[in-house]
């Protein structure tokens, strides 16, 4: 039987952070044992804000090997760089001519970056979301595991797969583009900040101490869990509005103890910050201790990374050439014979 094909990808910007883990690499890893999973470290849109090469090259290494050391496996899943499947490129050019402009321009996240970047906003900014459509819409994808902050993206790339390609170009209602659906990871979908429990956990915000990386020292974790904010009150709780931080760190705490919600709840309903936050220390050191152990043994050996990388560039190419043929073909472009 046919299994459902996942895709997904995270940025090669700074070290990957526990939100990173929980909210998304922790879900692959669950769903690659039912589904077939297309993984990769997505450097083309690392660029679009001002970038260091150097940086770049060891970060997507170092995003490779933590993907593995997080427990995704090369050899039922395909594990790859998205710079190195051409096709990605390639498709997204077709797309970028035939999606409309203002469909652009009302993306959240373009606008919310915009200002940040004032006058130095570059076009890749604006035309990120149709590189994100090429991305998922290259493998055929079923199901794209999403937070709901990126659910704006995927209705983009449904949008142009059914309204700008399928609707256009198909013949007797037949779909160039498989149009996915979304899947919403409940538990641990938004991990959020240390410092604003408000905020969403981000590689890019320039205090440290907001996030726990996921190659931090068990002293680094511990200073940053002591810096974290709290409140006042007695018994750590979910889902009281007033409590952002409470709830934020209590749902770190039920994944990585292994405990669950309401284990978690009950342990630490009537217990005072001082008690709870040696708890989380604890099981954030504990949790990953064998992810660091695996990805300095990785790191190690690069070569054996990057033959995992090359075989699943291998496995992405032949299914993202065949879809870009598909589209190219109805788009009306000569097809070489070779």
């Amino acid at each position: 039987m046919n299994r459902k094909r996942i895709f997904s990808g995270v940025q090669p910007t700074g070290s990957l952070h526990i939100g990173n883990w929980l909210g998304a690499i922790r879900n692959w890893v669950e769903l690659q044992k039912s589904h077939e999973a297309f993984v990769c470290v997505v450097d083309l849109h690392a660029i679009t804000t001002p970038h260091n090469p150097k940086e770049l090259l060891e970060n997507t290494l170092s995003t490779a090997a933590l993907y593995k050391a997080c427990g995704m496996d090369p050899d039922i899943s395909s594990i790859f760089v998205q710079s190195h499947v051409k096709a990605h490129s390639e498709l997204c050019w077709l797309l970028n001519c035939i999606t409309p402009l203002n469909w652009m321009e009302r993306m959240i996240q373009f606008k919310e970056k915009a200002i940040k970047q004032g006058d130095n906003v570059s076009i890749g900014l604006l035309d990120y979301p149709v590189l994100m459509a090429a991305d998922i819409l290259l493998y055929d994808t079923d199901l794209v595991p999403v937070g709901e902050d990126q659910k704006q993206h995927l209705e983009l790339a449904r949008d142009i797969a059914q309204q700008r390609i399928n609707s256009r170009f198909g013949i007797n209602e037949e779909n160039i583009l498989k149009v996915p659906q979304p899947l919403i990871m409940k538990e641990g979908a938004k991990i959020m900040s240390l410092c604003d429990g408000k905020v969403k956990m981000s590689k890019s915000d320039s205090n440290e101490n907001s996030r726990i990386s996921l190659l931090d020292s068990p002293d680094l974790i511990r200073k940053k869990i002591k810096r974290a904010k709290t409140d006042a009150e007695i018994g750590i709780e979910f889902n009281n509005i007033n409590r952002p931080e409470a709830d934020n760190l209590l749902g770190i705490y039920s994944i990585v103890s292994g405990l669950g919600k309401e284990k978690a709840a009950i342990e630490c309903g009537e217990i005072g910050w001082g008690k709870f936050k040696p708890l989380l220390t604890d099981a954030l050191i504990s949790a990953l201790e064998p992810i660091q152990k695996e990805y300095f043994i990785l790191r190690e050996d690069n070569d054996y990374l990057k033959k995992i990388l090359e075989n699943g560039q291998s496995k992405a190419d032949e299914v993202a050439n065949r879809t870009l043929k598909r589209v190219k073909k109805v788009m009306g472009f000569l097809q070489r014979e070779i």
